[in-house]
C-alpha cells in the first residue's frame, strides 16, 4: 500500500456531506411578539377566526405570520387550529391574532356560552379539524 490509502488515492474519502435539513425559522417566537407574552383581547383556544380581507387585496407589506394567518383564515380555524398549523406557542398565536383583530385584518369569533356551557356544535367543528391535521 506504498503511500497510497483509499482506491488508489493518497487522500481520505470526504465523510459523507450532512443532509440538508427543513429551514428552521431564525425568528424565536417572543421576537415575533415583539417580546410580548398576553394578548390585547382575550378569547378561547376554540375561538374561531376569519379573514377579513378578499383574495386580491396586497398583503406582501405584512410580516410573513400574519400573511400565513391571512391565509389560513380565509376558511374559518379556531385559534388552536391555527396554532398547530403554524407550529408555533398557543400564546405567541393568541398575540398575533389580537393584534391583527385590533388592526382589522381578521375578526375573532367568541364561542358563545349557554349557562357556561360551550357550544356543542362548535366543539365538534374543532375537533374535526383537529382530527384533520
Amino acid at each position: 500500500m506504498s503511500g497510497q490509502g483509499w482506491a488508489g488515492d493518497s487522500t481520505p474519502p470526504h465523510p459523507a456531506a450532512p443532509r440538508p435539513q427543513k429551514p428552521s425559522s431564525l425568528v424565536r417566537p417572543y421576537a415575533v411578539t415583539g417580546g410580548r407574552t398576553a394578548p390585547r383581547m382575550k378569547f378561547a383556544m376554540e375561538a374561531l377566526v376569519s379573514s377579513v380581507t378578499s383574495e386580491y387585496q396586497d398583503i406582501s407589506l405584512l410580516s410573513p405570520e400574519y400573511q400565513t394567518i391571512i391565509q389560513l383564515t380565509r376558511n374559518v380555524r379556531s385559534v388552536a387550529e391555527i396554532s398547530a398549523l403554524l407550529r408555533q406557542p398557543l400564546g405567541v398565536v393568541r398575540v398575533l391574532i389580537a393584534d391583527m383583530a385590533s388592526e382589522g385584518l381578521i375578526r375573532v369569533h367568541q364561542p358563545a356560552l349557554d349557562a357556561g356551557k360551550p357550544d356543542l356544535n362548535l366543539l365538534e367543528r374543532v375537533l374535526s379539524g383537529l382530527r384533520r391535521l
